[in-house]
């Protein structure tokens, strides 16, 4: 049975791109004790509040009409940000020759975060350069792969 994040995902992906905007990542996550549906969009010219409301008012009956998710949860519907989460291949993609940052769930080398310019990844492995080197990071050591913006 796929995850809630993929079905929810595959259900509201054409509505959205039918709005003008793409569906960058949805995440469904506990904190304390409630549960919140993020569905992130982006577009060119970015996202504002409306963008949002719009977003959220022409997905909410898709969601309750399907009811993936039994739990009571919060819908919140945003802009992935300057600074974005990369979870998926595609986000790597995008990303490749740029500023990321990375965070371990423990140390590699001592170290438990590096930021460097995102050279590769594949299935297993991402490889960073840092000042000094080129470093492999197996992609199940690291807790979170996010793009790095200069102010």
């Amino acid at each position: 049975m796929a995850k809630i994040e993929d079905k929810v995902e595959e259900l509201v992906s054409s509505k959205i791109q039918s709005l003008g905007y793409e569906l960058y990542d949805v995440e469904y996550v506990k904190e304390a004790k409630d549960y919140y549906l993020r569905i992130y969009i982006d577009n060119e010219k970015g996202i504002t509040l409306n963008d949002c409301e719009l977003v959220s008012n022409n997905i909410t009956e898709l969601l309750d009409k399907e009811d993936y998710i039994k739990e009571q949860y919060f819908l919140e519907v945003s802009s992935p940000g300057v600074e974005r989460i990369l979870r998926k291949d595609k986000h790597l993609e995008a990303n490749i020759g740029k500023k990321v940052q990375i965070k371990l769930f423990k140390p590699l080398n001592g170290k438990k975060q590096y930021v460097g310019i995102l050279e590769q990844y594949d299935e297993n492995n991402l490889t960073v350069k840092t000042e000094n080197q080129s470093i492999n990071i197996a992609r199940q050591d690291i807790a979170q792969t996010k793009t790095v913006f200069e102010w």
